[in-house]
């Protein structure tokens, strides 16, 4: 039995991964982009659960793992600049998959080279398959 989909005022389910690490060679100094450094994604994905949850069926809902192998994937294979372009990619990908209706990645650098004790460096942007987010 198939549930009509959520309105526009309804809220979606979210799968969260967090803290996926990736050891990846972005940024704008040569020692970054030569020797690379750790790289932690979080993704949030806005999707509605509820055929999957009625049939326990995965194939009606959003394979985190397969996200994970695949944004590890890219993450680690790309170059980039800003960790803004590679939040901006891992976001497009994501949203290529037909249950996800909008995705929150943050890409975090934690041995950004800032001349300063910090915890972390990060950058969250949100996307999803309204408003023309796909291009």
């Amino acid at each position: 039995m198939t549930k009509k989909p959520p309105t526009d005022s309804e809220p979606l389910d979210r799968i969260v991964i967090t803290g996926l690490e990736v050891f990846a060679h972005h940024g704008v100094l040569a020692h970054e982009k030569t020797t690379g450094q750790r790289f932690l994604v979080d993704l949030t994905i806005h999707t509605d659960t509820r055929d999957a949850a009625d049939g326990d069926d995965l194939t009606k809902t959003v394979d985190y793992g397969a996200i994970a192998d695949e944004v590890s994937e890219l993450v680690s294979s790309t170059r980039f600049d800003l960790i803004e372009t590679v939040a901006h990619h891992v976001a497009k990908a994501v949203l290529t998959h037909t249950r996800v209706s909008a995705v929150d990645v943050t890409i975090h650098k934690p041995e950004a080279p800032v001349d300063h004790s910090f915890g972390d460096v990060a950058v969250t942007i949100s996307r999803s398959n309204q408003h023309g987010d796909r291009d």
